[in-house]
């Protein structure tokens, strides 16, 4: 059964019955929308079940000549790294669905046309984190920003037709410059766009950085890593806060994984050339999106400063070279998705409660709305990485990875997490606790919906925080992998000679 062909046709199916509703029937065009990503989850959760972490790198793999002349191929396969995140998009899906069931109906497009945006974009999304023909990757990599761009300019104001044009021409341009350098690696190497026949080539250096230079660019802008990364605030800010869930849980994953499949797996030895300056980018990314989070006063616009930030570790992690810097990046894609989402989600609700964006509108809220408020504490303890919540394991493998070979671009990313305890807590305690400012006095609790929304999210953070070796196991052979492409090897501890003296003296 081509799994990955049925996983990605659903949405589509999907979106074709949302478009054939009658307009006057907003709730079966949700009904539908819900249910077509519950299957999309299903099936996700099948493939999951059955990877074979001992099997070959690339399982559940199609391959069908498209387009012969050319050497293009419909070819799809999954790693360990793709499969978790397709399950973080299969996961995320639904609950945006579910989340949106009234902000859908306050678009300015009509209610099947704002859904079929969002599950169209999942079958993007699947093909894109599928596909093993270098092709196909770069044409659903410059698709998915049709729906975000009209999803992102749904409300139909000024600023977010602004924000969706930011977003598309900062993608575009990082795009075409990732085009120059696919149809470069197409002439100069085996004139194939499949990856298998992609790796592995001994190109001329000045080449190979270059080409790595170009795939790096599209990646940078979509991950986005700082300085590339000024679209992103206006995006989240004056998107919906379903599509904003999307875009930064999902979205900009693409640009981290594309560094991990495509920039370090096809040009490893420019990938270790440009590694110095890769690390002070995402050491610049952690404190100064930690920063600029301190500093604000729009919730929506701190949540995006706070995504600079951990976007900067993960790029970290990734380029450093061992298996516990890109394991720990891995699941960290997959933990930011969660924590994140969970934290946009919930100010969401706080946002359509009280028309306002604004952390000193709000006060109290834990008095008047005490489940609000606790799942909103878990979100913020995630989202700054506490013990025996899900990121706290992915930062510290990053860090120690990192360590291991730039103690100081270590330890100034630990700065970093330190300050993620001041924005995070300093948001908490002036949105939810203090005298109930005037706002909040009328604020109702998570309605039955809501917690429905909610709740897979917290599960998911407690169960991972605890528990995160299945997740781990199924990362760890493709790492493996990436780093035999690379030729890299885990730096060995270095053991003092006075320490081996007492040592031996004491045996």
């Amino acid at each position: 059964m081509p799994w990955l062909t049925v996983i990605g046709a659903v949405p589509l199916v999907g979106t074709a019955v949302i478009a054939a509703l009658p307009k006057e029937r907003p709730e079966l065009a949700k009904r539908t929308a819900l249910a077509t990503t519950l299957v999309v989850l299903a099936l996700t959760c099948v493939v999951a079940a059955r990877f074979n972490v001992n099997g070959p790198r690339f399982q559940f793999t199609e391959d069908v000549k498209w387009i012969p002349a050319f050497g293009i191929h419909y070819a799809l396969g999954v790693d360990g790294i793709a499969v978790v995140l397709l399950l973080l998009t299969a996961v995320l899906w639904p609950i945006v669905i579910l989340a949106s069931w009234q902000e859908c109906e306050e678009s300015r497009r009509s209610v099947k046309t704002y859904l079929g945006l969002f599950v169209s974009m999942e079958t993007v999304l699947i093909g894109v984190f599928a596909a093993t023909d270098l092709f196909l990757f770069y044409a659903l990599f410059e698709v998915m920003l049709i729906p975000m761009y009209f999803i992102i300019s749904s409300r139909g104001t000024a600023r977010s037709s602004y924000a969706a044009m930011k977003f598309l021409l900062y993608s575009l341009a990082g795009g075409l410059l990732m085009l120059a350098a696919v149809i470069a690696l197409y002439v100069l190497g085996p004139h194939s766009f499949r990856y298998a026949d992609l790796t592995g080539l001994h190109l001329p250096t000045t080449d190979e950085r270059w080409l790595f230079l170009g795939f790096f660019a599209a990646f940078a802008v979509k991950a986005p890593l700082w300085p590339l990364h000024t679209w992103l605030p206006d995006a989240v800010t004056e998107g919906p806060v379903g599509g904003s869930v999307l875009l930064v849980g999902v979205l900009d994953k693409v640009g981290t994984f594309g560094f991990l499949r495509y920039c370090l797996g096809l040009f490893p030895q420019a990938s270790h050339w440009f590694a110095p300056v890769v690390i002070v980018l995402a050491v610049i990314a952690v404190l100064y999106g930690a920063l600029q989070a301190i500093g604000q006063r729009d919730l929506l616009r701190l949540m995006a400063y706070v995504s600079v930030s951990h976007f900067g570790l993960i790029s970290l992690g990734i380029f450093a070279f061992t298996s516990q810097g890109q394991s720990g990046a891995t699941l960290y894609m997959v933990n930011h998705g969660f924590s994140t989402g969970a934290l946009l989600l919930i100010v969401g609700f706080l946002i359509a409660r009280h028309r306002t964006r604004g952390i000193h509108d709000f006060g109290g809220i834990q008095q008047v709305a005490p489940i609000l408020a606790g799942t909103f504490l878990l979100a913020c303890l995630s989202g700054l990485a506490l013990p025996g919540l899900n990121t706290f394991v992915s930062e510290f493998l990053v860090l120690v990875g990192t360590f291991t070979r730039y103690k100081v671009a270590g330890g100034l990313a630990t700065v970093g997490i330190i300050l993620a305890s001041i924005y995070m807590l300093v948001m908490y305690q002036r949105t939810m606790t203090g005298p109930v400012s005037p706002r909040a006095r009328e604020s109702r609790d998570l309605s039955l919906r809501e917690r429905f929304v909610i709740a897979p999210l917290v599960a998911v953070i407690v169960a991972l925080g605890f528990y995160p070796g299945p997740i781990l196991d199924i990362i760890k052979p493709a790492v493996a992998a990436t780093l035999q492409q690379t030729h890299d090897t885990d730096p060995q501890p270095v053991v003092q000679p006075a320490a081996i003296a007492i040592r031996g003296g004491s045996s």
